[in-house]
This record gives structure tokens, C-alpha cells and sequence, in this order.
């Protein structure tokens, strides 16, 4: 129970007395007599009590009064819905108990009057009985009229048609009914029924009805209300001692206000009290309406919610208290009307924060639903207050319920200092819970915490929820590291998959590489191959057998280990492999384990990149060189010779590190490789090996003739005796005809140990193969100028003597010629028809035609080849005899001058000789085959 003495009184309401503005502002004079009145649709209802006027009046907002002949006695309640131009009025018209119940919709006329659309007379049970109270549902379908026998009549359906509607006695008792009102909440609707001893319930949306008693006493007449959805819908009872709240099903609470209650009405969020402090003889109340006028009443507005009085005042004889266009207005007997009008919110929580009332602002604030930046900036300044109280905690708690509208740096500049570094905290955490803090603030926060020294804190903070609390997780890791907590930065970065963050505090600061072997092989492929190269030379130095085998895999087919293997790669199929040639540099100062991974990779993958082949020959050969024992240094030339054969190794690094390490089989085997059979025999040269130099000529010598007499020249050069190598060098060179017997001589003229008789037989035999070649020549020479004059005979002999034809026989079928026939300079005759069918062209001989075309396909073709300069280079340079290439392309023309003849116009002489002589020197060369 409240207590009414506990509440604090305010002026929240200003009082006038309502002026007619058309009549220079006199106070405006209500009409006598009035019985009821209520409110609704733009307009104040009056019923006029008065047997001579039997009036209803209309007020409107510009206080201008209407009237209407209602009935033809009295009015004596009346109801106006809200929501609807419909006004419901119980009156008489005769004498006697007998109210009628009528129902007027204002938005229609009558003769100028609203349209009355209903008349029924109010008896319950067919017993007369004066109305009470009367009370309508706003659907229209309800309305419910209570008797001073007790009875409650309740009409169901369309309250503005007969037709459409029933009515029933819903309640009989022996004690007067004081208050009706119906609750609507959802699909539900009940009555509150209200009598001088007893508070009922009855649940209309069930057809039997059902009733509860909720109290054992009950109020006075007009002093009971239905409160707003604020306040849940309740019933409100004023009794002689409280003010009771009610439920459909049970009593509500219950506020202590002290005094005879004459009037309860709800507005708007407030509960109107009207009390006077003369006790009345009578319970029943009825007699409330003619009290004397001298009785002083106090009306008193309380807010329920926020348990403060907004206005209290003295009136003289108070008809009711109506709620129309925004303002309240109180009707007095002597027909005046006073409107008190609300301030504004802003006027109101003024007032409040000049007395330091902070809460009630907050909590008037909320009921007045006032917007969030309000609500903030009150907060703000209740803040304040109790910072300058130095009430440090309770400040914080109201500047943590700013955030969202306070810029922060406003409440971080107050708490600052050291000794309010807890409040700074709250706060803090408070921004971070919200998502509204930003890197700062993050960095502020885990300062705090870590100049606190409060772990559970921290650890609380770090591992909160991601919709508990957000804060930028980088900037935390940074400052926890730097502030020493490196296990709560690990764990971060670990949660929120930092890697790289985790990866360095691990190696770097808490020096925990086996820890961070393992990290990088649960990432992904990417992250773990970069983070491979970062940090791959520190773990190779500290852990070298993990690395190394980390390594392997990340270079053939990767797949992270555990638990994240499942989330990072759904896809099993898919192989990731990093090059291994970009991780050679890992292993710096760990050949070992460089060389088993090397080997591993090319196990695994023969198809490894070049750079891995070269580095592990390197690797090897550095082996072998530094290796004593003969047997074991024998295996590693093996491992080294065999890694050049693979032919994956590239020719001129594979060479380069041979020479280095003086690897003889390498070097030979390379050159070999690359065809440099000079630089064999060099190398030999150089080694002196003898033997080795002449077996060199004799395998390549063929590829490259110079080899010979580039051994010659060494040997020529030697002082030791090395005619045994000579004299076989010079018979290789006399049988291949490599060099001029004069070169020879010149160059064994400087070697002082080779005299004539190791050149003997040599030059011996080779002035007898020029004799001999001299011989042949000079016999092929007579022959061909023995050919040449029989040739010349002959075709000068065609130019100047007749042919006799003696054949006798056809060169074609073998038969006797007989004329026509046919015969050519070639000795050839023919029958006309079979020359006819055999050849192919008038102008030759069938029988001369085939090796006459093949003579000239070869003299054409030697005028293709006229212009083949490089073949004719490239014959020239490989060919031991480049005078007889020289003297076969002299043959052919190809060192000829050119001369173009033109003839004139029409001349053909010069090619008709051609082609004369052309054909004599076919037909005489087909006589001499």
C-alpha cells in the first residue's frame, strides 16, 4: 500500500477559467441545472436536469452551445463513445419510474436535430427501478445499464438497431450498482461491475457468462473508472480509505488516499480525485450530487506510475471532471468552467531538476515516452549531479545509460584519474557491451585492466562472448602483448584466427617454437605457406626435424591437421603444394636437413623445379669433397654422377659447381653432354694425360675434324718424347686428309725431339697419292678434251651437212617403214600413225624423250641451286676438299656472270638457236648412251 503523505506535489497543471472569446472575455456561463455530462468527438455533452428544459447540450471547441430536445422530462445520464459520433442517453419522458434508454448518432439530422435511431425503456425484470450508471462498449455491441435495486441489464448486438440486438438481465442484487465499465484486451471482453458493497467481474466473450467477486466492498457512486493500457486496463475502485486497482480475475494493488471520495475519473495516464473533507451521513453517496455548496472539495491529480501528486486544488461544488481537446475541464454548480491545462514535458522535468529530482525526471520521462536523446540528456545531468556530490559510482551508472548519445570523451575525461580507475572500467565495459567502442577505448580498457592487475577481469573480457561484447581484436592483441599478458593475446588471436598475431607472440616473445610448428600446420595452405617463409629460418634453427618435415608436406600434398582441417578444406580432392624451390633459403646453416628434404622432393615429384636439382648437386658435391674415406667418397661421386644424368640439373650451373669442387667426372661428363669435345681434350691437356688426348680425337674426331691437329699442335709443343703419339695423330690425319703436309711440317718444326723420321713415312706417303691423283687427273683431262672435239664435230657437222636416213625398219612397232614416216636428227624413224600415238610432243622423239627429260630435270636443278649460298657455305666448311665443292659449283654455273640479252620486238632468232643447239646436243648425247 502507497502511503499519500510519502508523495511529493507538484504544479504540473496550469488553472484558468474558461473564457468566451465573442463576449470580450467574460467567463463562460454553463447552463443551468445540468445532471451529466461527458466528453468525446470534439464536444462536451450536458444533460439538463431541469423539468423546463429537458435539453441536451453540445459544446464545441469554439464554446459555442447547441441544444436539443431530448426528453420531455429530464436527462439524467448520459454516455459518448470515443470513437464513434453515436451518444447514448437515459432519460424520462413521464412521470413515475420509467427511463428510457435513447440512442442519438450526431453525424445525422432529424428536422435539424441528431437522428435518434433507438428507444427502449430500461427495466430490469419488468420492475421498475431508477438508472444508476451507464457505461457502452466502443464496438458498439455492449452496453451495459445498472439499476439502484442492484440489477445490471446488459444489451447484446447493434445498440443502435432493435433488431439487431438483445437484451438480459446479467446481474441482480440488493445492493445499488455504482460503477460499469467494460475491458477490452485482445479478443476478450469483460464488465467490471461495481456496487456500494461488492466488486464483480463478468467475461462477456463466453456464452454463460462467467462471474467473479473480486471484492467485499465496493465505492460510491461515479467513484470508479477504467484505467488506460498503461496501467494495464484496470478497474478503478475508490473506497472510503483507497483507491483500488483491479484485475479481470484478482484485486491489483491498492493506494492510501485519505478523505471522502466524490469523484474517480482516469485521463490520460492520471488518476482525478475529487474529495471533500466534510464526512457524508450516508454511504450510498447518491446524495454526493446535492451537497451543500459550501462543502470545499479538493480535486487531486495523481500519476500512479511515477508516485507523485501533478496537481492538486480546491473547487466549490464540482458537477465532473471532462477530458476534451487536449486539456481537462472542471464543471462547478454556479456554471463555471475552469480548464487546466498539462505543461510540456521540457517545463515539467525543469521543474524536477531544479530539485534535484533526477530519478522522478527519468521515470516522468519514460511514462511521457519521451525520445532516447531526452532520456540521455538526463541521464547526463543526473550524472553530474551526483559527480559533483562525489558520488563517483552512482555517476558512472548514469553515464553508462548516455552511451549511444553522449560522446564518450566526455565521461572518460571525468574518470581519468587513477583513483576512479574503476569507475573508468565500467564505463568502459559498459561501451564495449553495446559495440559502440572504438580502438581507443579498447586500448583505454585493457590499460585499466592491466594497471589493475585484474586477470579474472581481463580473462573475463577476452573471453566474453562475440554478442556480449565487440571490440577490435587486433588492437586489443596489441596491447596485451604489450603490456605483458602474453597468454591473453595468444588466446585472442587463437579464437579469433590472428594468426600472424599468434604466430609472433608465440616465436617471438614466449620463444615457443614447438608450439608454433604445430599453429602453422593446422592453417590453411596460404597462411601456412607464408607463414612458412616469414618464420621458416627461426624454426628451422630451433626445431629442424619438425620444420624439415612440415616443409615436406607443404610441398607435395598439404593438408592441415587437426580440427580445422575439416572447416578450412571441405574439399579433400583438391592438392595444395607450395614450390619447394622458394623454401631452400629456410635451410641456411642446415645443410642436413636441406639435403633430405631436397632428396625427398625429387623422390616424391621427379618433375621438382630446377632449382632444387642444382642445389642438392651442390649439396653432394660439397659432400663428396670434404669426404676422407675412399669408399664412402667413391658413393657420393656415384650420388653426384647420377643426379647429372637425370638431365633435370641446368648445364651451366651443373658445370660451374663441378669446376668448383675440381668434380673431374662431372666436368667430362658435362662436356660430353654439351658437345664440347675441345674443352675434353683441353681438359686432358691440361691434366696431361696422352692417352686420354688421342682417345678423345679418335671418339669425336669425326664430329670435329680440328681435333686432330689441335693434338698435333700439343704434341708438336711438348719436349717430351711423344712421337708414339705423334706418328698416330699424323696417320689418322694423312688417312682423313686433314691438313696440308706443309701445316704438318710447321708445326712439328717446333718440337726440337720430332725429327724427320716421324714424318717420313707420312710425307712419303702423300706425295705418292699426289702423284698418283696428278696422274688421274691429267688421263680425265685428254679424255674430256677427246670428247669435247668428237662433240664439236658432230654438231658442226649438223649444221652444215644433210642427214641421210637409212632405217629401214620403225623404231616404234619393229615393222618395215613404209611412207608416211617419220624421222629425227637422232637416227630415229617412225610410221606416221604410230608416231601419231606415241608421242607425246611433234617436236621430240618418243624414244629420246625420257633421257632427254631426265638431262634436263638436272640442268634445271643446277639453276635452282645457283643461289643456295649456305648450303653451298655449309658443303664448303664441313667437307674435307673444299676445292673440288668449289670446282663442282664452277661446274655448275653458280660463279657465272650474268647477262641479260634483250631482243627486239618480234626477234626470235637468238632463241630459236638456242633451242636448235639444246636439241642437237640431246640428240647427240642419245647417240652416244
Amino acid at each position: 500500500m502507497a502511503a499519500f503523505l510519502q508523495w511529493r506535489k507538484f504544479v504540473f497543471f496550469d488553472k484558468d477559467t474558461v473564457k468566451d472569446p465573442d463576449d470580450n472575455g467574460k467567463n463562460v456561463l454553463l447552463p443551468k441545472g445540468i445532471s451529466a455530462c461527458d466528453s468525446g468527438r470534439g464536444h462536451i455533452v450536458l444533460g439538463d436536469i431541469l423539468i423546463w428544459h429537458q435539453l441536451i447540450w453540445l459544446l464545441t471547441r469554439a464554446l459555442q452551445l447547441m441544444s436539443f430536445q431530448a426528453y420531455k422530462l429530464r436527462v439524467t445520464h448520459l454516455y459518448q463513445l470515443k470513437q464513434h459520433s453515436i451518444l447514448v442517453s437515459v432519460g424520462q419522458d413521464e412521470h413515475g419510474i420509467n427511463p428510457l434508454v435513447k440512442v442519438w448518432n450526431l453525424d445525422k439530422r432529424d428536422s435539424g436535430n441528431p437522428l435518434c435511431t433507438r428507444i427502449f425503456p430500461a427495466i430490469p425484470s419488468n420492475k421498475p427501478a431508477e438508472v444508476s450508471c451507464l457505461s457502452v462498449h466502443e464496438n458498439l455491441n455492449f452496453m451495459a445499464i445498472g439499476f439502484t435495486d442492484g440489477s445490471v441489464v446488459l444489451t447484446k448486438g447493434d445498440i443502435t438497431r432493435d433488431r439487431h440486438s438483445k437484451t438480459l438481465t446479467l446481474h441482480e442484487g440488493t445492493s445499488p450498482v455504482t460503477g460499469l465499465a467494460f475491458r477490452q484486451v485482445a479478443k476478450v471482453t469483460h464488465l467490471f461491475v461495481a456496487t456500494l458493497e461488492k466488486v464483480y467481474c463478468y467475461t462477456l466473450s463466453i456464452k454463460e457468462y462467467p462471474k467473479v467477486e473480486l471484492d467485499t466492498h465496493g465505492c460510491a457512486l461515479r467513484c470508479s473508472s477504467l484505467a488506460d493500457p498503461s496501467q494495464d486496463s484496470q478497474f478503478i475502485v475508490a473506497g472510503e480509505e483507497c483507491v483500488y486497482l483491479y484485475q479481470p480475475d484478482e484485486r491489483g494493488p491498492c493506494f492510501a488516499f485519505d478523505g471522502n471520495k466524490l469523484l474517480a475519473h482516469w485521463h490520460r495516464g492520471y488518476l482525478f480525485l475529487l474529495i471533500t473533507d466534510v464526512k457524508s451521513a450516508t454511504k450510498t453517496g447518491f446524495s454526493s450530487v446535492e451537497s451543500s455548496p459550501s462543502d470545499k472539495q479538493l480535486l487531486t491529480i495523481y500519476d500512479l506510475d511515477n508516485k507523485f501528486i501533478a496537481y492538486s486544488a480546491s473547487f466549490d461544488d464540482v458537477i465532473d471532471v471532462v477530458a476534451e481537446w487536449g486539456s481537462f475541464y472542471v464543471l462547478t454548480r454556479d456554471g463555471k468552467m475552469f480548464v487546466l491545462q498539462e505543461k510540456d514535458t521540457q517545463t515539467k522535468l525543469e521543474m524536477l531538476f531544479k530539485k534535484n529530482l533526477f530519478v522522478m525526471a527519468i521515470n516522468l520521462a519514460k511514462s511521457q515516452h519521451l525520445d532516447s536523446d531526452g532520456l540521455s540528456e538526463i541521464f547526463r545531468q543526473y550524472g553530474d549531479h551526483l559527480y559533483l556530490k562525489g558520488d563517483h559510482d552512482g555517476a558512472i551508472q548514469q553515464y553508462i545509460r548516455t552511451i549511444g548519445k553522449l560522446e564518450p570523451s566526455y565521461v572518460i575525461r571525468k574518470f581519468l584519474d587513477a583513483q576512479r580507475i574503476h569507475n573508468l572500467t565500467a564505463y568502459l565495459q559498459a561501451l564495449h557491451r553495446q559495440s559502440l567502442a572504438n580502438a581507443d577505448h579498447t586500448t583505454l580498457l585493457l590499460n585499466c585492466y592491466t594497471k589493475l592487475k585484474d586477470s579474472s577481469k581481463l580473462e573475463e573480457f577476452i573471453k566474453s562472448r562475440e554478442n556480449e561484447v565487440h571490440f577490435d581484436v587486433e588492437i586489443a592483441i596489441k596491447v596485451l602483448r604489450q603490456a605483458g599478458y602474453h597468454s591473453h593475446a595468444v588466446f585472442l588471436a587463437e579464437k579469433h584466427m590472428h594468426h600472424e598475431w599468434y604466430l609472433k607472440i608465440q616465436l617471438e616473445d614466449l620463444k615457443n617454437y614447438q608450439e608454433g610448428l604445430r599453429y602453422i600446420g593446422r592453417l590453411p595452405f596460404e597462411q601456412a605457406e607464408s607463414n612458412m617463409k616469414r618464420y621458416g629460418k627461426t624454426l628451422m634453427h630451433h626445431v629442424p626435424e619438425g620444420t624439415t618435415l612440415l616443409l615436406k608436406g607443404l610441398c607435395t600434398s598439404y593438408q592441415p591437421s587437426g580440427d580445422t582441417a575439416e572447416k578450412d578444406n571441405l574439399d579433400r580432392s583438391l592438392v595444395n603444394k607450395a614450390n619447394s624451390e622458394e623454401f631452400i633459403p629456410v635451410f641456411a646453416n642446415n645443410p642436413r636437413e636441406l639435403k633430405a628434404f631436397l632428396e625427398h622432393m625429387i623422390d616424391v615429384d621427379p618433375r621438382s623445379p630446377q632449382g632444387v636439382y642444382d642445389t642438392l648437386l651442390e649439396l653432394r658435391l660439397q659432400d663428396w669433397a670434404h669426404e676422407q674415406d675412399p669408399e664412402r667418397r667413391k658413393v657420393l661421386q656415384g650420388e653426384a654422377v647420377s643426379l647429372l644424368r637425370s638431365d633435370n640439373t641446368v648445364f651451366d650451373k651443373a658445370l660451374v659447381l663441378c669446376q668448383m669442387h675440381s668434380f673431374k667426372e662431372g666436368i667430362l661428363y658435362l662436356y660430353e653432354k654439351g658437345k664440347l669435345y675441345q674443352q675434353i681434350m683441353h681438359y686432358h691437356m691440361q691434366n696431361e694425360e696422352y692417352g686420354k688426348v688421342v682417345e678423345v680425337c679418335k671418339r669425336h674426331g669425326d664430329q670435329e675434324c680440328c681435333l686432330w691437329e689441335q693434338a698435333l699442335g700439343y704434341f708438336a709443343r711438348k719436349e717430351e718424347d711423344c712421337k708414339a703419339y705423334i706418328s698416330e695423330v699424323l696417320h689418322h690425319i694423312d688417312q682423313n686428309n686433314l691438313m696440308p703436309p706443309l701445316l704438318v711440317v710447321q708445326t712439328l718444326a717446333h718440337n726440337s725431339t720430332a725429327t724427320l723420321s716421324v714424318i717420313k713415312d707420312y710425307l712419303i706417303n702423300k706425295l705418292v697419292r699426289e702423284s698418283q691423283q696428278i696422274e688421274d687427273d691429267e688421263r680425265k683431262i685428254q679424255q674430256y678434251r677427246e670428247e669435247t672435239t668428237h662433240l664439236r664435230s658432230e654438231i658442226q657437222e649438223l649444221k652444215t651437212s644433210a642427214k641421210i636416213f637409212q632405217k629401214t625398219k620403225c623404231n616404234m612397232c619393229n615393222s618395215p617403214l613404209e611412207l608416211p614416216s617419220v624421222h629425227f636428227l637422232c637416227s630415229h624413224s617412225f610410221h606416221q600413225h604410230c608416231f601419231e600415238s606415241y608421242a607425246e610432243s611433234e617436236a621430240e622423239c618418243p624414244t629420246c624423250t625420257p633421257e632427254n627429260r631426265k638431262v634436263m630435270d638436272m640442268l634445271r636443278a643446277q639453276d635452282q641451286k645457283r643461289d643456295l649460298h649456305d648450303h653451298f657455305n655449309r658443303q664448303l666448311r664441313t667437307s674435307n676438299d673444299g676445292f673440288s665443292v668449289v670446282a663442282d659449283y664452277f661446274g655448275r654455273g653458280v660463279f657465272n656472270k650474268l647477262t641479260l640479252v634483250t631482243d627486239p620486238p618480234g626477234s626470235k632468232t637468238v632463241g630459236n638457236l638456242e633451242v636448235n643447239l639444246q636439241r642437237d646436243l640431246l640428240i647427240h648425247t642419245h647417240r652416244n648412251s
